[in-house]
């Protein structure tokens, strides 16, 4: 296994234990203490993503999509669901790990377009990466 293998297992790991089972004792060790949160909608430092979490509906989850990595770089494509806003959100989610942590994250986040109210008749998620 790539230390590009490892790093996308293990981000893929921390979004499981942190958005889908809100295991937040396993989380913490996962994201610095020092991370660094760029996002418009998380405030800052792992307290921000984590308190953002718990105040979450409890039906919130996480699927991925594609995941891509580049050195310390992980790239996440998925959808978040169950967020209590009329359509589920398409996020790439760009992470960097610094010894084996989550240190910095960016991202772009969108309302998902269906097959069905997508103009182009194309998904956002699901069936749009081929296997």
């Amino acid at each position: 296994m790539t230390q590009e293998d490892k790093n996308k297992a293990f981000v893929l790991e921390a979004f499981e234990t942190l958005f889908n089972r809100r295991d937040y004792a396993a989380a913490e060790p996962m994201w610095s203490p020092d991370y660094i949160q760029h996002s418009a909608h998380i405030a800052a430092g792992r307290e921000g993503l984590f308190d953002l979490i718990r105040s979450a509906p409890p039906e919130l989850r996480y699927e991925n999509g594609l995941v891509v990595a580049n050195g310390d770089y992980v790239i996440l494509h998925g959808r978040f669901s169950g967020i209590g806003a009329p359509a589920n959100w398409i996020a790439a989610d760009i992470v960097r790990l610094e010894n084996g942590v989550l240190t910095e994250h960016w991202d772009v986040i969108q309302d998902e377009a269906t097959r069905e109210n997508s103009v182009s008749g194309l998904p956002m998620f699901g069936d749009a990466f081929p296997a």
